[in-house]
This record gives structure tokens, sequence and C-alpha cells, in this order.
């Protein structure tokens, strides 16, 4: 019998934890009325990765992994917009949007 690879254990996996968790740390600090246009929105889809992995992981058969995963890589490029509105619209420094984007993109391969 094989050995049995925890969720916990799978890099895309903590790698989507670390940003959803630098993602809430953003959002904590915002105001209502931003929250409410972005930053909801941008938590939403950087959750959404994680647990699309999740779900995938799940899964028993191959096609129905790749339908979540391909739904999870979705959620990335969504998170990817968030940040560059909040970037654009001078809400998160360029230093922090570099960060997540650089982790996003170790993500994304």
């Amino acid at each position: 019998m094989g050995n049995y690879i925890s969720l916990g254990e799978i890099e895309p996996y903590k790698t989507a934890v670390n940003v959803s968790q630098k993602c809430w740390k953003i959002y904590e600090k915002m105001d209502w009325q931003l929250k409410k246009i972005i930053s909801d929105q941008l938590i939403r889809a950087i959750d959404s990765v994680g647990a699309n992995i999740a779900e995938g992981y799940g899964r028993f058969h191959y096609l129905d992994r790749i339908k979540f995963y391909y739904n999870a890589r979705g959620s990335l490029f969504e998170v990817k917009h968030w940040l560059f509105l909040l970037k654009e619209r001078q809400k998160i420094t360029e230093e922090k949007f570099n960060e997540l984007l650089k982790d996003l993109e170790i993500l994304h391969k």
C-alpha cells in the first residue's frame, strides 16, 4: 500500500492558504466601503483557490480532479485582477502587490 499524502502536505494548497492569510491581513485594515466594493470579492476568490484545490484532491476520478483545478486557476486569475485594482487605486503598496503577485506566480506554476 502506498503512502498517503495529506492535503496539508501539498505545496500548492499550502501556498494558497498562505496567500489567503496575507490577503486577509490587507482586508482587515480596509474600511467597510472598500471591503464591500473590492475586498469581499478578493477574499472570496483567494479562498476559492484553496477550496478548489482541496475539493479536487478529494475526488476519485482524475477528470473530476482536473475540473476543480481549472476552477482554482480561474479564481487565481481573479485574485490577480483584484490585487491589480487595489494597487492602481493606491489601496496597497507596490511592494505588497509584487510580493503577492510573486506568490501567485509560484502557485500558478
